[in-house]
């Protein structure tokens, strides 16, 4: 299996804590990269922020393929997780920072991927998932554990304007995640398919909070 390929943007100092981005549908390493200042103005974590393996005709590369929106293609997102598992358990091992130090977050398509791999059952619980402009994921083989990892943080971001994802997968997840016992917090705005600048405040807000910067 090919190894993913990432970006780093390192803390200043000893870091507090592990952030990785997972980008949306047609963008790369650098799309959120860029936001790692953004996040985390006193650079104390670390932040990565992986390629998806799957090259798109446009121009790009995403997660996995879409034949229906909510249900991620089986055998793509088959090939995604354990390369994506795999960089993750990388991370851990090199940094010396574990997922009870670490934020899984993405956009779209990468939030997706932060929904599979922080709730996978096969999976460790992070300390947090930022979910922004996605939807958990309904894909055969793949069930989200909710039972044992109830001290994961969530938080969700979605744009009432968005035409590319409804608000409503976005409400479905709070659902599912509040009834289960999670701790959830969750912004609309007035957005399409983008992340709010508005809201990048709150979001770092959270982060911070979550890792107790």
């Amino acid at each position: 299996m090919d190894e993913l390929i990432f970006r780093e943007r390192p803390a200043t100092g000893e870091p507090a804590g592990l952030l990785v981005l997972h980008h949306g549908r047609g963008a790369d390493e650098n799309d959120l990269l860029g936001l790692a200042d953004q996040f985390d103005p006193k650079r104390k974590l670390h932040v990565v922020t992986p390629r998806g393996p799957l090259p798109f005709p446009g121009g790009g590369f995403g997660w996995y393929e879409t034949a229906r929106l909510g249900y991620p293609d089986k055998p793509t997102f088959d090939k995604a997780y354990p390369a994506l598992a795999a960089l993750h358990d990388g991370l851990w091992e090199r940094t010396g920072l574990g997922p009870e130090q670490t934020i899984l977050g993405g956009f779209s398509m990468g939030t997706v991927m932060s929904y599979a791999l922080g709730l996978g059952s096969d999976r460790p619980a992070p300390k947090g998932i930022l979910a922004m402009s996605g939807f958990m994921p309904t894909v055969e083989g793949w069930e989200p554990n909710l039972t044992d990892r109830t001290a994961t943080r969530a938080l969700i971001v979605h744009g009432l304007l968005d035409g590319v994802i409804d608000a409503k997968f976005a409400r479905h997840a709070r659902d599912v995640l509040e009834q289960a016992g999670f701790d959830v917090e969750y912004l609309e705005s007035r957005a399409a398919h983008h992340i709010d600048p508005r809201l990048l405040p709150d979001i770092s807000d959270w982060i911070t909070r979550v890792l107790t910067l």
